[in-house]
């Protein structure tokens, strides 16, 4: 069987400790922040505290995709070394990185005929991306070939779930996910909105809970929703935040309080910077493994 490559991108927002345990490449997306251009290289450039800091500070931020020219030479190193490749994208619901990918996949396809090369659309983000992205690197290292990998995530990308809220919506309003009256009214009543990502990879408000304790509680309940097994769930949770490391210690409470199966099994991450610079500071997003999304 040829060898091959499983990649992602940095938007996966899992440690680069992580990666490279795991054996997964990645290419990193960029930011802009104050003029100055950075890559999204989990923490290593700018680290995750730092650009928080800079962003409630007043900072601008923009951030860019990985461009075709990127990607091309990106894919490149692998399939002249004679590898195949599975490489998975943020979700094309918020990013156009599947686009440019594709349109990079098949400049090296004519290059190199005899290889293989399967870009694959999460429709998914931040660590539940990477928590898909770990999940196919066990299926990989359970033996599966790259066009059963590539099968398999087509199959099971809806299975992730995300569920998140924020408590301050000033850079959802920014981004326009959240309006300035819908963020006004929030405020005012201390209403935190409960979002998650759709079936077809877009972030969707859910529901509108008044106070941090009750969407705390309120995001744990939907784990016991829809995850496998309900409480006797005992597949991968990750956490994500942004800068608010307490909500996200109090979420894994909860969970390992009413799902016994999850004690010393929940990790914490850091939401990067390309995500961050969306959500800004103050944002938690669970993600686990449960029933297929269908809206």
């Amino acid at each position: 069987m040829v060898e091959y490559v499983l990649s992602a991108e940095s938007t996966a927002d899992l440690s680069k400790a992580h990666f490279e345990k795991r054996n997964i490449h990645y290419v990193c997306f960029h930011y802009l922040m104050d003029g100055t251009d950075y890559p999204d290289d989990l923490g290593e450039t700018m680290p995750i505290g730092e650009f928080y800091e800079k962003l409630a500070g007043g900072a601008d931020s923009t951030t860019s995709q990985v461009n075709l020219t990127e990607y091309t030479e990106y894919f490149d190193r692998f399939l002249s070394e004679g590898k195949d490749v599975l490489h998975l994208c943020l979700s094309s619901g918020i990013s156009g990185s599947y686009n440019a990918a594709c349109s990079a996949a098949l400049v090296v396809r004519s290059r190199y005929p005899e290889r293989k090369i399967y870009v694959v659309d999460s429709l998914a983000a931040s660590s539940g991306f990477g928590l898909l992205m770990d999940w196919l690197a066990d299926e990989r290292d359970r033996g599966l070939s790259v066009d059963e990998l590539k099968d398999f995530a087509e199959t099971h990308k809806l299975f992730v779930h995300h569920w998140f809220f924020s408590t301050d919506l000033t850079f959802y309003v920014k981004g326009g996910r959240v309006s300035k009256t819908a963020a006004l009214f929030g405020g005012v009543l201390n209403i935190c909105p409960l979002l998650n990502v759709s079936n077809d990879g877009h972030l969707i408000p859910r529901e509108r809970v008044r106070g941090k304790k009750n969407v705390i509680r309120r995001t744990v309940k939907k784990m016991q929703e829809f995850a496998d097994n309900g409480t006797a769930y005992d597949g991968k949770c990750y956490i994500s935040h942004s800068a608010c490391l307490a909500d996200a210690e109090e979420v894994k409470r909860l969970i390992e309080e009413n799902f016994p199966a999850m004690k010393g099994r929940v990790e914490i991450y850091d939401i990067g910077t390309v995500i961050g610079t969306h959500t800004g500071p103050g944002t938690v997003a669970l993600f686990f493994t449960g029933k297929k999304r269908e809206n």
